[in-house]
Formats: structure tokens, sequence, C-alpha cells
């Protein structure tokens, strides 16, 4: 087990079972899970234990706890044409993105949950009424990111929407809260939970902070401006990656990137640990991942880097301090993985790549089919790739390209997977796929 592993698994506030997966890739956050026996090919009439219509849309990826799968999920309701032409008019006159945004009247969140063994939907529970929202992009929803379970509760955040606190075991909502920002093109930060405090970037074209809400109440704890941005292009200054927890010389850490910088804070006080510049980026999707002493950052839209930066930075840190950097085929969506010495990633066009995790160097590139959001799974041994044409690219990691298989399944896989007791769970934009047996 590496120390990564263990750092971060110190940092949860409850124990974790083996068949969970309480967040956003999974237990420790950085794409891995423990499941064996999983399976490497399927189909829509192959290795699908079950498939469950989940009502509304929604990219949030699943999460999992005592046998049930959580899922966040918009209803549109959809605006009278004399609404339309008023929210285009107001809200996207001028925008040059305005032919991919999707506009509505309203909009009404809601938390999902499916039996893990029988793929019955258990709960389908009303959180928060949205009249007249923010118009997103057509690559997005109005329920991207993915909810955090902790402590009995599950905690569903829909961006500027709002955040609601459901109790699990009734189902009943303890608490709503709302940290207002501009999207821009929608919600995509997933909350993390350090101890009983709920940590958000909000990264808006308006204003950037990071804010952790109380578990309990709801009400916030500290709220920490992000470093100045340049420029006054509000687009250029917004981001939607999700924090990263790390222990880091005996220390808590949430390491999050936003457009211009990356930030390391001290969980618990909001307090600013280390600060970098990596350039231009902006629209930060990917979540950091750790290991190997590096901290191993995208830098989003413009060209995107991977950066590998070293765990003891302090203060304002040089750029200079970057131990490498790749900046060929590197995602502006998903997220890179570790699996030994090796880092793998695939661009949002297809373009898989493998380096040397503490060097850089390059070990091999790899064209997949299709373009990717996802963000790829590492478990049993094989590492999973899933596009938004549906298909699922299984490989064996290694510093070769050795493909085992390409799993095709109907619409479009932009949530990343989850992984336990045998079992993948796939999101599609309209079904929930338990492949296995």
């Amino acid at each position: 087990m590496s120390t990564a592993f263990l750092a971060g698994w110190c940092l949860l506030t409850t124990t974790i079972s083996a068949g969970d997966w309480p967040q956003f890739r999974g237990p420790m956050g950085d794409g891995h899970s423990t499941a064996t026996q999983l399976p490497a090919t399927w189909s829509e009439t192959e290795n699908v234990a079950w498939k469950a219509a989940i009502p509304g849309r929604g990219w949030s990826s699943p999460v999992i706890a005592d046998g049930l799968i959580w899922l966040t999920s918009a209803v549109e309701h959809q605006a009278t044409p004399a609404e339309l032409e008023l929210i285009k008019k107001e809200r996207l006159s001028g925008n040059p993105m305005a032919d991919q945004m999707t506009v509505v009247g309203s909009i009404t969140l809601r938390a999902i949950a499916v039996d893990a063994a029988t793929g019955q939907v258990r709960h389908n529970l009303k959180l928060l009424d949205v009249k007249d929202p923010q118009p997103v992009h057509s690559l997005n929803s109005y329920a991207s990111p993915s909810p955090v379970i902790a402590d009995g509760r599950l905690i569903c955040h829909f961006g500027a929407y709002g955040t609601a606190c459901v109790e699990i075991a009734t189902g009943k909502v303890l608490w709503t809260a709302k940290l207002e920002i501009d999207h821009s093109v929608g919600p995509g930060s997933s909350p993390i939970v350090f101890e009983d405090l709920i940590i958000i970037p909000c990264d808006g074209a308006d204003k950037q902070f990071v804010a952790a809400l109380d578990l309990f109440t709801g009400k916030v704890a500290w709220e920490t401006p992000r470093p100045p941005m340049t420029g006054d292009k509000g687009d250029l200054h917004k981001a939607f990656s999700t924090p990263y927890l790390a222990t880091i010389q005996g220390q808590p850490q949430a390491i999050i990137v936003g457009a211009q910088w990356v930030v390391g804070y001290a969980p618990r006080t909001g307090k600013e640990i280390w600060r970098m510049n990596h350039g231009v980026g902006f629209s930060n999707v990917p979540r950091p991942v750790f290991g190997n002493g590096l901290i191993y950052i995208c830098t989003g839209f413009m060209r995107p880097e991977l950066l590998a930066i070293p765990e003891n930075v302090q203060g304002e840190v040089n750029p200079d301090k970057v131990v490498w950097k790749f900046n060929r085929q590197v995602p502006a969506q998903p997220s890179p993985i570790l699996a030994g010495r090796e880092i793998y990633f695939v661009s949002d066009q297809g373009v898989a790549t493998c380096l040397d995790a503490l060097t850089g160097e390059s070990r091999w590139t790899q064209r997949m089919a299709g373009n990717y959001s996802a963000s790829p799974l590492a478990a049993d041994g094989k590492l999973y790739f899933s596009n938004r044409e549906g298909v699922t690219t299984v490989i064996q990691p290694g510093r070769d390209y050795t493909e085992i298989a390409a799993n095709q399944l109907d619409g479009q896989l932009m949530a990343s997977p989850a992984a336990t007791d045998g079992r993948l769970y796939l999101r599609s934009e309209s079904h929930l796929y338990a492949i296995g047996k």
C-alpha cells in the first residue's frame, strides 16, 4: 500500500468499508479501487448485471455506501417561448458560445439512490427548485458535481444553484446552502470532506474563492479568496477542478487548481500553505493526483500542460521549481491517473499517453476512439477509459500499450466510473449500469 494511499486514508471522516465509494474518483480521490474480479469485456447484452433508468439529466459520478448507489440529477422544465427569448436576450446576447448553451425555464435538483444488488431505485429525493437558472454548456449539465458521503450524510452540490445535505438513513434534507458565483457555462467542481468541513472551490467568471461549510449546519466555516488574476476577461478566470486531500510532511493539505494558480490550503482554516502561478490556463477540470513526492496538476484550457510539483513547497513558489512538465495531448477535462511508476492520461480528443511519473519521459502514445470527459479508473490490474461515445477501453498498465478490450454501451459516458465488490458502475446520460456478475 502506497504512502500516498495511507496519507489520504487518514484524512477520511469515517471508516470506509470495502464496498464504499464515497466521493468523486473513489475512496482516496485518485481513481483507484481495491475491487477484484472486475470484468474486462461487456456490451448491452453481455456482462450487465442490471441497467437502471435514471430520471432527469446529470453528469455527476456515482458514490456508494451501505449497498446504495447515489447520483444527483436535474429535471429540466422547458421555458415558454417568451421566457426563452428573454433569457437569450439577457443571458446570452453577445456570447460567442450562445448556440452551444442549454437554456431552460426551471430545474428540480434531485438525489437518486439505486440498490446496488438489484438496480431498483430506492429513493428519488427532491432537494432544490431553481427558477430561471443560468444556462449551461451543452457538454455540461445542471447536476455535474459529484456528491460526497460522510458520517451518514450525503452532500449534494450543484454549484451556484445550491448545496443540500441529506440524512441517508431517513432521506431527510437536513440543510441547504448557497454559494453564489457566475459559472458562465455551468457548475463542475465536486466538494470534498475534511473531518467536519465540506470544502468547495468557487471559481466563477465574476469572483473566485474557496469556502468550507460546516458538515452539520451548512454554515460557512471559512472563506479564502483565490490569488489575484491577471486580465479583465472573466471567462479566463473560471475553473471547475475538484480538490485533492493529501498529507504532506505530516500535515493535511487541500490542493486546488484554479485558473492561473494552483494553491495548497490548510483544510481546517483555509490558510494558504503555498501557491504557484501555472500560467494562463483556465476552465481547469482535472483533479490533481499525488504520489512519488510529487503533486501532478493539469493547467487547463489554452494549451494544457501536465506539471509535476515537489511536495515540500511553501509560500509563493517559483515555476522554476517544477520538476518536469509535459505539453503534448494533455487533457483539459479527464484527470490523470498514477499506477506504479507511470502516470497515464487521455486527451479530450482521445490520445492516450503514458509517462514515467518521476521524470516525465514518454513511454508510449496511442490513439483511442472517441472524445473524453470522464476520468480513468485503475482497478484489478487494469485501466479503464470511458469516452463520450459510450466506449470503455480497457488496457493493461505498463511501459508498452496493451489493449485488452473496447466495450460499447448505448449513450454517452461523461461521468467517471466507480468500482466495488466485483462490479463496475457506469453512468450514461439516461441509465446506470452494473457491469459484472
